[in-house]
């Protein structure tokens, strides 16, 4: 069973707590899955282990910004393989049946939809399955958000979690336009800019997103944070159909775009890497025929892609130029997430210059 899809192993022979961390590193390294049969824990431990060999790859020296996050993805992409090859039981009901496993129950019909569990036993990534525990404990819990005035936002398995608040803290302190009756929120993932706007005064605020768990998400939040009477959550691909042929147009329409031009790997993913800028892209050329006279449009997004040399310092200008519009204002908002200050991180560099900028769009 697997999220991702990732077909069956090839190979697989059963482990348990005899397995030397080296010896199951060399099984996993040639292609074979481990069956786990021991103790939970031990195969928690056997997990950590693995990963610390599998992160044992020297850099490039003299690599370029660009060399360096391709091969940090290829190493991210090699880890997650060989730590994906360690599987632990699972039974119907969503039972593990190994000494002292938690009850994973409601976790697993969270993030897979099956109440009841699988039909039969099957076999699941352990790394899968604690990020499945790991994030219903979000969605439980929920995060807490300042510009919400600390009210805590829940988002769901696979939909990105609103933990980097440069971005809500800077659609917090935009101005808004004089015309607050209407705002469009672009791929509103959990609804936080949405839940922002509707608290900040605008009357009603249309959410777009493409992901059925995203919309399930979203709406949910706008309940718990008491706006749904102003959030209507609605499925589309970008912008939603107009309202009727006279409809004018939005007064502010806001996007959060993934920031990197690469490919996903997980459903998470989608909300940081954005392979081509389609959303960009997309969010840009439609975003003039969308406005209000007078209307804005606010791109949150950061220079990481620029740093990383992954776009030209000069193509999101000429995106927006060619999408007839001008940059009216900008804010702008320094990183606070840990990655900024890790001097360990292969990104390290262009974690620390990092700017995320809040454009201030509108039409020509």
């Amino acid at each position: 069973m697997s999220l991702t899809g990732a077909p069956p192993p090839r190979r697989l022979v059963e482990a348990d707590d005899t397995l030397r961390a080296d010896a199951a590193f060399k099984l996993v390294c040639e292609g074979t899955a481990l069956l786990w049969r021991g103790d939970y824990h031990g195969a928690r431990q056997l997990l950590s282990a693995l990963g610390r060999r599998a992160d044992r790859h020297p850099a490039k020296p003299g690599a370029t910004p660009r060399e360096t996050f391709h091969l940090h993805r290829q190493a991210q992409g090699r880890r997650a393989r060989l730590l994906g090859m360690l599987l632990v039981p699972v039974d119907p009901g969503w039972v593990v049946p190994l000494r002292r496993a938690p009850d994973v129950r409601e976790a697993c019909e969270h993030a897979y939809g099956r109440a009841g569990g699988p039909d039969g036993p099957c076999a699941v990534s352990l790394r899968e399955l604690l990020g499945v525990v790991g994030g219903y404990e979000w969605r439980r819990k929920g995060v807490p958000v300042p510009a919400l005035g600390g009210d805590r936002v829940h988002p769901y398995h696979g939909v990105f979690s609103p933990v980097r608040g440069e971005y809500v803290d800077l659609v917090a302190r935009a101005p808004l336009p004089a015309d607050h009756s209407l705002a469009l929120d672009v791929g509103t993932g959990t609804g936080v800019l949405a839940a922002l706007l509707a608290r900040r005064g605008v009357a009603r605020v249309v959410a777009t997103d493409q992901d059925p768990r995203a919309l399930e998400c979203a709406r949910e939040n706008a309940a718990r944070l008491g706006v749904a009477d102003q959030v209507d959550v609605v499925a589309a691909d970008l912008y939603p159909a107009s309202p009727d042929p006279g409809f004018p147009g939005y007064p502010l329409v806001v996007c959060n775009p993934p920031w990197l031009p690469a490919k996903p790997t997980s459903s998470v993913e989608h909300a940081v890497y954005d392979p081509g800028g389609r959303m960009l892209r997309g969010f840009l050329a439609g975003l003039a025929p969308a406005l209000a006279p007078g209307g804005e449009g606010w791109l949150v997004m950061s220079d990481l892609a620029e740093l990383l040399e992954l776009r030209a310092p000069d193509e999101l200008a000429k995106l927006i130029a060619d999408a007839g519009l001008t940059v009216v204002g900008r804010l702008d908002a320094a990183p606070r997430h840990p990655k900024a200050a890790d001097a360990g991180d292969p990104l390290h560099a262009a974690r620390a210059a990092e700017t995320t900028t809040l454009w201030r769009l509108a039409r020509r």
